[in-house]
C-alpha cells in the first residue's frame, strides 16, 4: 500500500511539473529558438521538463506501467486550468467538456492497450532505421506546421513522436547499461542512442513550444495522445512487445480513442474561438461638456 501512495504521488507531482513547464513555454511562442536560449524562464521549464522525466522513471520503481501511464493525462487535467487562472479567466464550457472527454479517452486508451513481454533493446539496423524514419516524419510534420494557415497541431503530434523516440531509446541504454554495465556507454551504438535522446529532447521541447502559439489545451492534448501511441507502435514494431488485449477490448480502445479525439476538437474550437473573440473595449471617459 506505501508503493502505492508513493507512485501516485510521485506521478501527481510529474504531472505539476509537466503542466508548469508547459504553461510556461506557452508565454514565449513568439520567439525564435535562439531568442529563447537566452530566456531564463525557458531553462526553468526545461528543468521541470527533466524533472518530471525523472519523477516518471521513478514512479515506474513503486508501481506498474498500467497504473503509471494513465495518471500521465493529469498533465492536461493541471494544465488547462492552470493557463484559465493565470489569464484570470474561468473555464469555458466547450473548454471543460474537451478536457473531461480527452482525459477519460487517453486514461482508458491507456488502461486497455497494454503490452506484454520481455524488455528487449534495439539493434544496431533498428536503432539507425528508428533514427532515419523519425528524423523524417519529425522533420516533414514540423516543416507542415510551419506553413502560413497551418494548424499547430501538426507540431504536437511531430513533438509527441520525438518524446516517445526519447523514451524509446533511454529504454535502449538503460536495459543495456543494467545488462552488461557502465562500459557499454562507450560503445558506437550506445554514443548513438545517447546523442539521439539529446537531440530529440531538444527537437520535442521546440516542437511542443510551438504548438502552443495559439492556446495550451488542444496541442497538449495532441501530445499526450501522441506520445503514447507512438510509443506502442514502436514497442511492437521493433521491441518484440505485443498487444495484450481481446476483441472487446480493441473495441473499447476505439470507442476511447474516438472520444479522445472528440475531446481534441472540443479544445481545439475553445482556442479558436478565443482567438476570435473580439478584445473588451477601454472604459469610457467623460468628457465634459463645451462651455
Amino acid at each position: 500500500m506505501t508503493d502505492l501512495i508513493i507512485a501516485v504521488a510521485l506521478c501527481v507531482a510529474c504531472a505539476i511539473a509537466y503542466a508548469t513547464a508547459a504553461l510556461i513555454q506557452a508565454r514565449y511562442t513568439h520567439l525564435t529558438v535562439l531568442e529563447l536560449a537566452r530566456v531564463p524562464q525557458l531553462w526553468v521549464a526545461l528543468g521541470l521538463n527533466a524533472l518530471g522525466a525523472a519523477l516518471h522513471v521513478t514512479s515506474l520503481a513503486f508501481g506498474p506501467l498500467s497504473l503509471i501511464q494513465p495518471l500521465g493525462v493529469l498533465t492536461l487535467v493541471i494544465a488547462v486550468p492552470l493557463a484559465a487562472m493565470t489569464a484570470q479567466r474561468q473555464l469555458t464550457r466547450l473548454e471543460l467538456g474537451g478536457m473531461v472527454n480527452t482525459v477519460i479517452g487517453l486514461a482508458g486508451l491507456a488502461l486497455i492497450i497494454t503490452t506484454a513481454g520481455d524488455t528487449e533493446t534495439l539493434t544496431s539496423t533498428e536503432l539507425t532505421a528508428l533514427l532515419v524514419a523519425t528524423t523524417a516524419v519529425v522533420t516533414l510534420l514540423g516543416l507542415q506546421g510551419r506553413r502560413a494557415g497551418a494548424s499547430s497541431l501538426w507540431e504536437a503530434v511531430a513533438g509527441g513522436l520525438a518524446y516517445a523516440v526519447c523514451s524509446t531509446l533511454c529504454q535502449t541504454v538503460v536495459v543495456t547499461v543494467g545488462d552488461e554495465g557502465a562500459g557499454v556507454l562507450l560503445r558506437p551504438g550506445t554514443v548513438v542512442a545517447v546523442i539521439g535522446i539529446a537531440v530529440f529532447a531538444v527537437v520535442a521541447t521546440v516542437l511542443t513550444q510551438r504548438s502552443y502559439r495559439h492556446g495550451l489545451g488542444a496541442p497538449l492534448a495532441v501530445t499526450n495522445l501522441a506520445n503514447p501511441a507512438a510509443a506502442t507502435a514502436i514497442g511492437v514494431g521493433l521491441l518484440g512487445e505485443h498487444l495484450a488485449t481481446t476483441p472487446v477490448e480493441i473495441v473499447l480502445a476505439v470507442v476511447c480513442a474516438v472520444l479522445a479525439a472528440f475531446g481534441v476538437s472540443q479544445l481545439a474550437r475553445a482556442r479558436d474561438a478565443a482567438a476570435t473573440e473580439p478584445a473588451p473595449l477601454p472604459p469610457r471617459e467623460d468628457v465634459p461638456a463645451a462651455t
